[in-house]
């Protein structure tokens, strides 16, 4: 029967009491300095580590600390004690590697797909209030930092907002909008806020030939709004947001770069299919050759060289993917 020192710690003061630890018939039994004993069945033993103590815990919390691991494996061994399968495992470098890139699988997936399903229930959830404020917030970020007045005459402002207000939305629930209009120093851009305002850059009018291709534009801004695309995009950030947090520790920074994040957000291609859908869709239902959807992206392709162009296209698939797209639906 062996023995193997232990230090004893009776669980309600610091003192240590010198003791040895044997197993006969189940039963473990101290002698020494402290006399106990106890059925192993209600024993607990902590996991096998590297370095450092392992500890026996008996039911009243008090424990034995053993120095001699190698002993005391023995000794487990001979008890018939088997460590725990999540315990083996952990021991396992095969099986740790198995782990990780389990979780690495798990991680991504949950990316692709279960993070846009999610991000698309919440924001469907949000009160408009929300996305009010987040909007009114940007707008006023957008208008301090990158924005000026516009410069187009009023008269062709209001043309083209009248113009839009008569087209028809192709599907019903259409959200309520407004248009705004702003110079800047990004280029020809359009794009929505959740709030419900469309910004459309006075160069974006300018690089346009018609308004017919103008409505193109804010018909597929429209789209977005109506799919609620970028609270879904800002959901999902937040989430990604709130991951790398909890990983990795205070990443608040994240909570003040929404405005911007907002123009530098990158729809997956499934939004900017719809949106595009959308407007195809907008197009056809008012009448709109859609050469004209076409036309448009191709004046911003051949602009695609140039820098104060290409802050719109970075945020979207290729011009002549899109125009393809275009030309089958015709």
């Amino acid at each position: 029967m062996n023995q193997i020192p232990a230090s004893y710690f009776d669980g309600k003061t610091s003192r240590v009491l010198h003791v040895t630890l044997s197993v006969d018939d189940g039963i473990a039994t101290l002698s020494g300095e402290a006399e106990r004993s106890s059925p192993i069945s209600e024993l607990r033993v902590s996991e096998r580590t590297c370095n450092g103590f392992r500890k026996v815990t008996f039911p009243d919390e008090a424990y034995l600390e053993i120095s001699d691991a190698s002993e005391f494996d023995t000794l487990l061994a001979a008890t018939g004690y088997k460590d725990s399968a999540v315990v083996r495992m952990q021991q396992s470098w095969r099986m740790a590697l198995l782990g990780l890139i389990a979780t690495i699988a798990i991680l991504v997936l949950g990316y692709l797909y279960a993070l846009p399903v999610a991000a698309n229930l919440v924001a469907k959830a949000l009160p408009q209030s929300v996305e009010r404020s987040i909007g009114t917030g940007a707008l006023e970020f957008l208008d301090k930092r990158i924005f000026a007045p516009s410069q187009l005459p009023a008269a062709r402002r209001e043309a083209i907002n009248k113009r839009f207000q008569r087209m028809v939305p192709p599907k019903v629930g259409a959200p309520s909008y407004e248009i705004i209009f702003r110079k800047s120093n990004i280029g020809p851009n359009a794009f929505a806020l959740p709030s419900g305002q469309i910004i459309m850059t006075d160069e974006m009018v300018k690089l346009m030939s018609n308004d017919e291709q103008i409505m193109g534009v804010l018909a597929h801004e429209l789209g977005h709004l109506h799919e609620r695309h970028l609270m879904r995009r800002i959901v999902q950030s937040s989430a990604i947001g709130a991951l790398v947090t909890i990983i990795f520790g205070d990443v608040s920074s994240i909570i003040v770069t929404i405005p911007t994040m907002m123009l530098d957000m990158k729809y997956s291609r499934d939004a900017e299919r719809e949106a595009d859908d959308y407007a195809i869709a907008m197009m056809k239902a008012n009448g709109i050759p859609l050469s004209q959807l076409a036309h448009g992206f191709e004046q911003m392709k051949a602009k695609e060289g140039d820098a104060s162009s290409s802050h719109y296209l970075s945020s979207h698939p290729s011009a002549a993917e899109r125009i393809a797209r275009i030309q089958n639906a015709q």
